[in-house]
């Protein structure tokens, strides 16, 4: 699989969200990440699943400029398509702290 970057500064943190499943108990915060594209601004939001993940966001605030590496994962509901940017990695972006 190849590895999926972006480098870019946190624009938005959502409030976490937890709850439980057959599998048990679960939480996940999402994030968005605002990069340069062109001569342009994109914005992605990622899904940081799992209390480890949700440490590892919590370490950065609004505006530090981070580098996140992750998978693309997709899954079907009711007929519908859904894509999910999932996180393995969020650190500091090159030349930072």
């Amino acid at each position: 699989m190849a590895t999926l970057e972006l480098e870019g500064k946190i624009k938005a943190i959502l409030p976490a969200q937890s709850g439980n499943s057959a599998r048990g108990g679960w939480v996940r915060q999402d994030f968005v990440v605002e990069y340069p594209d062109g001569n342009f601004t994109a914005e992605a939001c990622f899904s940081a699943w799992g209390q480890e993940k949700v440490d590892d966001l919590n370490r950065f605030q609004v505006g530090a400029s981070v580098k996140v590496s992750f998978n693309v994962k997709a899954r079907e509901y009711a007929g519908r398509w859904y894509n999910d940017l999932r996180p393995w990695r969020i650190s500091a972006a090159t030349g930072q702290p």
